[in-house]
């Protein structure tokens, strides 16, 4: 187990940043636009789930830059971490996805972004299960649709470990 977390951590210092050679944002203020507008932490759909969360009697830790991919949402005791994906930004359906950026402006810029996104992810998840981290990765329109659902399937993952809930609402162990 040790070896797995040696190489997990090696390959994290090997990572390397998405090279866009060639490509570009339309303009300097379109590109600081869309990342100025673009929210790291704190969405509306991650504010909902840490409600419907923290209602459930599970405790939590947000945001946390320990971890490789900076989890929205970790549940240290039970070793969960929880990503709210953006639709867009993480690639939905991303096949529908890169036909309609294929057809609009600066279609090679965005594609080649939304791809190294997906691939990310990807990367970060197989991470952190090498280092012993269950991963659990909703989309923001599901959470948006249905949280208490959502809540009540991270609640049952987390079943077994007491130590992430409230005393007052903490499950009995098996």
């Amino acid at each position: 187990m040790r070896s797995v977390k040696k190489r997990a951590l090696k390959a994290m210092k090997k990572r390397t940043t998405p090279s866009y050679r060639g490509l570009c944002p339309a303009s300097a203020y379109a590109s600081a636009a869309a990342r100025g507008t673009s929210r790291k932490r704190d969405t509306r759909c991650e504010r909902m789930l840490r409600r419907a969360l923290w209602a459930a009697g599970i405790r939590y830790r947000i945001d946390d830059a320990s971890l490789p991919g900076r989890p929205d949402i970790v549940l240290r005791g039970a070793r969960i971490v929880i990503f709210c994906d953006g639709d867009f930004w993480h690639g939905r359906h991303l096949k529908r996805r890169l036909s309609q950026l294929r057809r609009g402006h600066n279609s090679r810029y965005w594609m080649a972004k939304i791809r190294r996104n997906v691939e990310r992810d990807r990367v970060y998840s197989k991470e952190l299960v090498a280092l012993g981290w269950t991963v659990v990765r909703y989309w923001e329109t599901d959470i948006l649709k249905d949280c208490d659902r959502i809540a009540a399937d991270i609640r049952r993952h987390a079943m077994g470990r007491a130590s992430t809930m409230a005393p007052e609402k903490a499950l009995p162990l098996p």
